[in-house]
């Protein structure tokens, strides 16, 4: 008999649920699982919420170990921005780089910013602490850089060019038309929108290019040691 999956799959909303789905990357938030391996009301530990690659130097870890953070799978790199996440600076050093310079850039920093900063400000964004749910903004589809996530009609998904490719934990489905002056409920914070924009090119599931050719992925770079 196949065993339930565990509840750390996560949602472009945020949440985190149970699915047999693994994705392209895992990340956390700190521990948020007791000793019996279920999650409890916490949906944050700590305000360092990360995504990470699958495999680091082939070391295998549990998933759920007593009292550490508790791993969580997300489709891809557009998944985890949109729930709050930033790359990590540790297993994904080139990628946290890539986006601090598209951070520096949108928001006309002196330098780039250091990781507390940018943790603060997504922080402050993502999350109403009281109800623990997803912050959301109303916006115009067109005025939104391809690769942030929106919901409309109830579905979230992934804008890419002049449509929504609806999301799934198995992937994207075919592109939906969406008319520039469409309003949309904007997922991925504000503050990650502005350096997408800027040219940060998250890490997107192959489905997507499939569900739109014209959607341009970049390969994950090569993870190195560093500073998480």
């Amino acid at each position: 008999m196949r065993a339930t999956p565990l509840q750390n799959r996560v949602t472009p909303t945020g949440e985190v649920v149970s699915d047999p789905g693994r994705g392209l990357l895992m990340g956390n938030r700190g521990c948020l699982h007791g000793p019996d391996r279920r999650l409890g009301a916490a949906r944050w530990r700590s305000t360092r919420w990360i995504c990470c690659v699958l495999t680091w130097k082939g070391r295998r870890r549990d998933p759920m170990p007593p009292g550490r953070w508790t791993a969580l799978f997300f489709l891809d790199e557009a998944t985890a921005l949109a729930a709050g996440h930033r790359p990590c600076a540790y297993c994904r050093r080139a990628d946290f780089a890539a986006f601090a310079e598209g951070w520096r850039d949108a928001h006309r920093l002196a330098q780039r910013p250091r990781v507390a900063e940018i943790d603060a400000r997504l922080h402050a964004e993502r999350v109403d602490p009281p109800s623990r749910r997803q912050l959301t903004r109303p916006a115009v589809a067109g005025e939104l850089p391809d690769g942030v996530m929106v919901r409309h009609g109830g579905v979230p998904g992934l804008l890419a060019g002049d449509g929504m490719l609806p999301w799934s934990f198995a992937g994207y489905q075919a592109a939906v038309a969406l008319p520039p002056a469409t309003v949309v409920e904007l997922l991925t914070p504000p503050a990650t929108v502005a350096t997408i924009a800027a040219g940060y090119r998250p890490l997107l599931h192959p489905s997507a290019a499939a569900a739109a050719p014209s959607v341009i992925s970049r390969p994950p770079a090569s993870a190195r040691p560093g500073t998480r």
